[in-house]
Formats: structure tokens, C-alpha cells, sequence
């Protein structure tokens, strides 16, 4: 089948033809109709993040945005059929008994198994997965649409969610990407008033047709001003991987705000302790999420409430959009596509 392969980090993937996998009993392989292209995936192969390095599979299939079919079932698996429509994510596996499983927050299981780095992903023609921990995907989302929320779309759920989001709440998005995208609109289905604050206006102006009630260019001290003036906001969910983003998003909330951290910068955030203090603010952060957050995010999608704005390009072309995600250049989610 063909693949795309992380041979060594920093450089380009290979595309190869490698053996098909087979699924264990547990497992099912499905053969990958879409699979997106998260930021996370080129932290993964660029190799800047010591915690992903230092468990990234040798010879590795990135890819963890993944929806496709179930064509083999292994022998203990009876709940998923061949030819459903299933997606997986990040969370390859999680072993159900530790504390933290145990306490609903399986996506910080300590023996959690990572797809597209522990184990191969969905840059390729098929792959193999939990039965447990793949999910089937509602029909009227199509597949290219889909394969962002197990990843993107759930992301950015669960901080919103764990952030306390609800009716009648000013919710700041910084960062209208392919992550602030669906804030926006995941914030709006939770009720709140969503302000979106980005650099780029093509971006503010997709935030505006989404139904964000304000939209702020970061570079406009003036509108900010009158964010933080008129009572700033209960929550600000930072996607962006700017460091300034963080601290702009900080200054916005009201007392009693959340900020909620979802971007990666590359360099340390750092907070003053008498701006904590003196507003007795909340600085959280929020990883993935969990398989019962994932059914919300697709019931979300299934209702009409939530899309994600795609474009499709084909595997072969995956080193091109891994370098215009590097100069910044992708507007929603890529998603590869797959001519089986």
C-alpha cells in the first residue's frame, strides 16, 4: 500500500510502498478515505517537542485526523461492521484502569497509546485500530468534513467544555485557524456571545459568517481596549501558537475569567502573578479529548451546527501542504485524500 513514512525527523516523508497492516483481535483495519493534517503532526516530524520525540515510532505513518471503512475485523471484535464508516484520533488506546481513566479523563490515561506516534497513523491507504477507540461517524458528514473533529473539532470541545462555556458568556477565540474555525462555532452552540481576534482580516471575516458577534484585529490596541473596557470576557480559548496571543487573551478577561490554553508556542508562557492574583483568573489547559467528547462533537456536526472548512489534496502532495503549514499559509484543515 502506499504510505507516507517518517524516516528521520527534520526531513521531507517518504512516499513508499509498505506491506498492508493485518489487525489483531482487538482491531480493526480500515482503509482511510480521508486524513487531516494537524499541527501536531508536524511538531511530530519536525521533532521540536522532546515529550512527542522521545515516543515516536521508528519508521513512522504520521496521521491521527482519520476517517475511513472497516474492511477486516480481528476475532474478538463484533460491535463494528465491515463497511462502516469509522473515525479514529489521537487516542489510540487507553487502558481504562488507572486513575485517571477511571475519573472520566481517558485522554490523560498514563498507559494512553498515541495514534500517528506511538503507533502508524492515516497517511496511508489503510491502517489498523482499536476497536474500542474507533468511533462510527454520522452519516450526512462526509468524510473529508469528519476527519478534522477527531482531532481539531475535539480539541477545542473539550477546553471550551472543561472551561465552563454556557449561555449568555463572552468567550474570546484567539486565532481563527483550523482550530478557531470551529471555536467559533462550538462557542456559539454552547450559547455564548463569541468575540474572534485574529491578525489576518480574511480570517476575521470568516469568523463573522460563523457567527461570531465581534471581530478584533490583534494589531488594534484601540479595539481591544474596548473589549477589556466594556467588562472583558468570562472565557479565552487561545489556539494560536503566538506567545503575544496569550498574553493579549490574559489581559482581555474579566475577574473570574479562564484562560484556556490550547496553541503550542515554542517558547515557555509566562504570566505576572499579580495579574492572577488580582483578578483571581484561571489558566487552564486542555488536551484532545475523550470518546464521549468526540460523540458530542459529531452529534454537533450530524445536527448542522458545526462544519469544518476543508480543502482536500491528494497524499502524494503531503510534503507540499506540511511546508504551507510551516509558512502559515492554510486557511480551516487540509485533509489528504485517498484514491483507493
Amino acid at each position: 500500500m502506499r504510505a507516507a513514512v517518517l524516516n528521520e525527523f527534520g526531513t521531507l516523508l517518504a512516499l513508499e510502498e509498505v506491506p498492508r497492516p493485518q489487525p489483531g483481535p482487538d482491531e480493526v483495519l480500515i482503509q482511510v478515505e480521508a486524513c487531516g493534517v494537524c499541527h501536531s503532526d508536524l511538531h511530530i516530524i519536525e521533532g521540536d517537542l522532546a515529550g512527542f520525540r522521545a515516543r515516536t515510532k521508528k519508521k513512522l505513518i504520521p496521521g491521527h485526523e482519520v476517517v475511513g471503512r472497516v474492511v477486516q475485523r480481528g476475532d474478538a471484535v463484533t460491535h463494528l461492521s465491515i463497511g462502516e464508516r469509522v473515525g479514529v484520533a489521537w487516542l489510540h488506546a487507553s487502558c481504562g484502569s488507572c486513575e485517571q481513566c477511571r475519573e472520566g479523563n481517558e485522554n490523560l490515561c498514563r498507559k494512553g497509546v498515541v495514534t500517528g506516534l506511538m503507533v502508524d497513523g492515516g497517511y496511508a491507504a489503510f491502517m489498523c485500530a482499536k476497536a474500542s477507540h474507533a468511533l462510527p461517524v454520522p452519516d450526512g458528514i462526509s468524510s473529508e468534513e469528519a476527519a478534522p473533529l477527531f482531532c481539531a473539532g475535539v480539541t477545542v470541545y473539550r477546553a471550551l467544555k472543561n472551561a465552563g462555556a454556557g449561555a449568555g458568556l463572552r468567550i474570546a477565540v484567539f486565532g481563527v485557524g483550523g482550530l478557531g474555525h470551529l471555536a467559533v462555532q462550538i462557542a456559539q452552540a454552547f450559547g455564548a456571545q463569541v468575540i474572534a481576534f485574529d491578525v489576518s482580516q480574511e480570517k476575521l471575516e470568516l469568523a463573522l459568517q460563523l457567527g461570531a458577534t465581534t471581530a478584533v484585529n490583534v494589531t488594534d490596541a484601540e479595539a481591544i481596549k474596548k473589549v477589556i473596557v466594556a467588562g472583558g470576557v468570562h472565557i479565552a480559548v487561545v489556539t494560536s501558537a503566538a506567545k503575544a496571543a496569550f498574553d493579549t487573551a490574559l489581559k482581555c478577561l474579566r475577574p473570574t475569567g479562564t484562560l484556556a490554553v490550547v496553541g503550542l508556542p515554542a517558547e515557555p508562557l509566562s504570566f505576572p502573578a499579580l495579574a492572577l492574583v488580582g483578578g483571581e483568573v484561571r489558566v487552564m489547559g486542555s488536551a484532545v479529548g475523550t470518546r464521549d467528547d468526540l460523540r458530542a462533537v459529531l452529534a454537533l456536526a450530524a445536527s448542522g451546527k458545526l462544519r469544518c472548512r476543508t480543502e482536500s489534496q491528494p497524499l502524494d502532495q503531503v510534503n507540499e501542504v506540511l511546508e504551507r503549514m510551516r509558512r502559515g499559509n492554510i486557511y480551516g484543515r487540509v485533509v489528504l485524500r485517498y484514491d483507493n
